[in-house]
C-alpha cells in the first residue's frame, strides 16, 4: 500500500533529512587515505544520535552498523570494519538513513579518496546527474517509469550499467514502503505519482556490466560482478503541488 504523506508528515521526514544530510557533510570532510569504513560510521553514528534520532539501518533486519559504506566494487550494503581501509585513489559510498520523531529519512553519496582517476570521477559525477534527472521526472501525473527511463538513459549514454537488482522505495514512517523505484523502465509506465508521495531514489551506477553479487559470507555485501567500480547517489524526494522536494540536502 501506498501511503500519502500530509504537509506535516513530510516536514517531519525533512527534519530527519537534515541530520542525514549533516552526517555526509561531516563524512565527506574527513575521507582521505588511512581511514577506516568504520571511524566514517562511528562518525555518522555520533551526529545521528546527538540530534536525538536513531540510525536508520541499525539492526535493521540484522544489519550491524549505523551506515553503509561501501568501496570501490561494492555497490551497496558495505559493513564498516577496521580493516577495510581507505586508499588513494579509491571511491566510496555512504548510505545514510535517520529515524527522528517517527519518520525516516535516506540518502547517499559517493566521495573520492584523495585523487582519483578520470574515469572514477566521471562515474560519480555521471550518477549524481543521474539522479537530478530522475529527480525531475517526480512530479505529479507522472510514472515511476518515468523516472527509472530517464536514470537508465543518461547512464547507459555515457556507457555505464544500471544495476536492476536493487531499488529505490517509498520512505515515511517505515524505512522501506511502496512503491518500489527502480533506475530502469519504461517511460508512461508503473505506478501513477501523486502529491503527497515521498521517494528515494537511487541510482546505482556501475562503471562496466549490470551485473552484481550478492555475499554469500555475510549476506549483505553487494558487489559488481565484474569488480569494476560503482557510484551510488540519493535523496528522499516529496512529490509537492510545487514539483519535486528533495527532503536531505
Amino acid at each position: 500500500m501506498i501511503i500519502i504523506k500530509t504537509k506535516t508528515d513530510i516536514e517531519k521526514i525533512k527534519d530527519a533529512g537534515k541530520i542525514v544530510n549533516e552526517a555526509l557533510l561531516s563524512v565527506e570532510e574527513i575521507v582521505r587515505e588511512g581511514v577506516t569504513t568504520e571511524e566514517l560510521n562511528a562518525l555518522i553514528e555520533k551526529i545521528i544520535t546527538s540530534h536525538g534520532a536513531t540510525p536508520s539501518f541499525k539492526n535493521y533486519n540484522g544489519f550491524p552498523a549505523a551506515s553503509c559504506i561501501s568501496p570501490n566494487c561494492v555497490v551497496v550494503h558495505g559493513i564498516p570494519s577496521k580493516k577495510t581501509v581507505l586508499r588513494e585513489g579509491d571511491i566510496v559510498s555512504v548510505d545514510v538513513g535517520a529515524y527522528l520523531k517517527g519518520y525516516h529519512a535516506d540518502a547517499a553519496r559517493t566521495y573520492p579518496v584523495g585523487n582519483i582517476s578520470s574515469e572514477a570521477q566521471n562515474l560519480i559525477d555521471v550518477t549524481k546527474e543521474c539522479f537530478f534527472r530522475g529527480a525531475q521526472m517526480a512530479v505529479h501525473g507522472n510514472r515511476v517509469g518515468d523516472i527509472g527511463c530517464a536514470v537508465q538513459a543518461y547512464a547507459e549514454e555515457n556507457g555505464y550499467g544500471v544495476v536492476r537488482e536493487l531499488v529505490g522505495h517509498g520512505v515515511g514512517k517505515n524505512l522501506h514502503e511502496s512503491p518500489d523505484i527502480p533506475n530502469f523502465g519504461r517511460a508512461g509506465r508503473g505506478v501513477r505519482l501523486v502529491n503527497g508521495m515521498v521517494i528515494a531514489i537511487e541510482p546505482m551506477i556501475n562503471e562496466g556490466c549490470a551485473e552484481v553479487d550478492f555475499s554469500r559470507e555475510d549476506g549483505w555485501t553487494v558487489t559488481t560482478r565484474d569488480k569494476k567500480l560503482s557510484a551510488h547517489y540519493e535523496n528522499t524526494v516529496a512529490i509537492t503541488e510545487n514539483g519535486p522536494m528533495i527532503l536531505t540536502m
